[in-house]
C-alpha cells in the first residue's frame, strides 16, 4: 500500500503532485481553486487551513508538502510590479506553523526571496530541463544529509529584458510577450504533458524537483535515509 502524502496549495496543473506520485506516494491535493488537470489520487477544492484537521483525520498521510502562493514574493514582486506585495498576503509563516503542528515530516516550497529556508536548492538545470526556476525547499522533521550540486547555467533565458533580446536554451516560464514561452515550450520545458492551462503551466512546480525530494522522503520515512 502507498503512503499518503498532503500536497497543500496543490495548483491547478499539479507538477509538485505529480513528481511525488512517480515517486511512489499516494497524493491527495488540497487547493482553493478547482484542478481539472491535477493528476493526484485525490483532489479537494478548499481553504487549505480549514479544510487541513479533517483531511488529516481522514486520509492519515504520513508527511505533508506545501507550496503557498508566490506570487507576493517573487522576481516581479520585487522588481517591476511592487503592488503584488499588497495584493498577495504572505501565506508562508501560517503555512509553517500548520505543518510544525501535524508532528509530520514537512516540505515548503517557494522561490528563493520568500524566506523559505534553503535546506535544499533546485534548479531546472540539475535536471536537464528548459526552465531554470531556482526553488527553495524548507525540511521540517527530518532533513537531506547532501542536495545536488548547482550546475552551470548553458546560457541565458531566451527574451526581452530591458529592451536588449537574448536567445538561449531556456525560456521564461511566466506572463505574456517579450518572448515568453508558448504553452508547449512550457509543457516541454518543465516535462508536464497532460495540461494545455497556461496560467497553471507557469505557476507548477516541475515533477522532476519533487521526484528528487519525494524519493529521499520515501527512504527517510523507511528508516534507510
Amino acid at each position: 500500500m502507498r503512503a499518503v502524502l498532503l500536497d497543500l496549495f496543490g495548483g491547478r496543473v499539479g507538477g509538485g503532485g505529480a513528481g511525488y506520485r512517480r515517486a511512489g506516494f499516494t497524493v491527495v491535493s488540497v487547493d482553493i481553486e478547482d484542478c481539472p488537470d491535477s493528476p493526484a489520487d485525490v483532489t479537494i477544492k478548499g481553504d487549505v487551513f480549514a479544510e487541513l484537521p479533517w483531511i488529516l483525520n481522514v486520509f492519515r498521510p504520513v508527511a505533508v508538502h506545501a507550496s503557498p502562493p508566490c506570487q507576493g514574493r517573487g522576481a516581479l514582486a520585487n522588481g517591476t510590479m511592487p503592488s503584488l506585495r499588497d495584493r498577495h498576503p504572505d501565506l508562508i509563516p501560517a503555512t509553517r506553523a500548520a505543518l510544525r503542528a501535524t508532528g509530520l515530516p514537512y516540505v515548503i516550497e517557494n522561490v528563493q526571496q520568500s524566506g523559505v529556508r534553503p535546506d535544499v536548492v533546485l534548479c531546472g538545470e540539475m535536471f536537464g530541463l528548459g526552465v531554470i526556476q531556482h526553488r527553495n525547499f524548507e525540511l521540517g522533521r527530518w532533513s537531506i544529509q547532501q542536495g545536488p550540486t548547482h550546475v552551470r547555467h548553458r546560457g541565458r533565458v531566451r527574451g526581452w529584458r530591458h529592451g536588449v533580446w537574448s536567445d538561449g536554451p531556456y525560456v521564461a516560464a511566466y506572463g505574456n510577450g517579450g518572448g515568453k514561452a508558448t504553452v508547449d515550450e512550457m509543457r516541454r520545458a518543465k516535462r508536464i504533458d497532460w495540461s494545455r492551462d497556461r496560467q497553471g503551466l507557469c505557476d507548477a512546480l516541475p515533477p522532476d524537483y519533487t521526484r528528487w525530494i519525494g524519493d529521499r522522503l520515501l527512504s527517510h520515512l523507511s528508516g534507510h535515509g
